[in-house]
């Protein structure tokens, strides 16, 4: 006797009402999925150079979070704008976004983490010279966050379109020149040479500048939207110390103390990079208080 069920009792009703749906969609003359994302373009940009069957994971990392850094800068952007003109309901939620987008970035390394040295050691001589420390996205993040250096202008110098948007961001006021700008039309008392000064010069913390956020972090009732911006601040600072935490130590377990393929020391040089603060003073205040 035969076992075989009918083809209408071979799916569950979910199933079939997928199918039957689908049954009725024609996308020859509209948009798809695939369209709308660019799914195409995006999919085929992957183009591994070695043999290494781990070069894919390699592409897709760096890949994906370059994409996390576009979104990143869509709202660092966007924050600045709006701290500036004093929207601050708006900066909060584009912070807030930003500080997710760290956390994102940082499990990325977890992913990476899963290749072995003798695995990277197979792909290594196919990079090149190219390296992260040439990642133009991230170069007008760290000038946007404040970590002015104008030596960092110079990995970009053979793309003048790419130049051109990186100088833009050193020369333009960080996130927090604009938080301190902020405080100063506020009434708060914040050196003068920390409201307008030369913003390609990296940033000099000031006794001032505590005394400013102090006052703020003792009467948050008054200060409500200030308190609410110096911890929006926190928190994106410590999201990015974890990033940068997890890069050094995913580069040490994947190639130890090598030279990075840019030419940097590698480890030691992302080791340095741990003792950046970005915010100095929102920090010192936590002992002052």
């Amino acid at each position: 006797m035969s076992t075989t069920r009918p083809p209408e009792a071979a799916s569950s009703p979910t199933e079939r009402i997928v199918h039957d749906e689908g049954a009725k969609l024609d996308f020859s003359a509209s948009m798809s999925y695939s369209d709308y994302l660019g799914l195409d373009a995006i999919l085929n940009a992957q183009h591994p150079r070695s043999p290494a069957h781990d070069e894919l994971l390699f592409i897709v990392q760096h890949q994906t979070s370059e994409l996390w850094m576009k979104l990143m800068l869509h709202e660092l952007r966007a924050a600045i704008r709006n701290i500036a003109e004093d929207e601050l309901a708006s900066a909060f939620k584009m912070l807030a976004r930003v500080s997710r987008i760290m956390e994102q970035l940082v499990h990325a390394w977890d992913v990476l983490a899963t290749m072995t040295p003798p695995e990277y050691s197979a792909m290594r001589p196919y990079l090149g010279s190219s390296s992260g420390f040439q990642s133009w996205q991230y170069r007008c993040i760290e000038f946007a966050l404040g970590n002015k250096n104008a030596a960092m202008l110079k990995p970009h110098s053979h793309r003048p379109e790419l130049l051109a948007e990186v100088e833009a961001a050193w020369r333009a006021p960080s996130l927090y020149d604009e938080a301190l700008r902020l405080l100063a039309r506020r009434g708060l008392d914040v050196p003068a040479d920390h409201v307008e000064r030369d913003w390609t010069r990296p940033y000099e913390p000031s006794d001032g500048v505590e005394q400013a956020w102090l006052v703020v972090y003792r009467d948050p009732k008054n200060h409500w939207d200030l308190y609410q911006l110096g911890e929006e601040l926190t928190d994106l600072e410590d999201a990015f110390r974890l990033w940068r935490f997890r890069h050094v130590t995913t580069v040490e377990r994947v190639i130890g103390f090598k030279r990075g393929t840019g030419g940097t020391g590698g480890v030691s040089y992302l080791r340095k990079m741990l003792d950046v603060v970005l915010f100095p003073e929102i920090w010192k205040l936590r002992t002052d208080l």
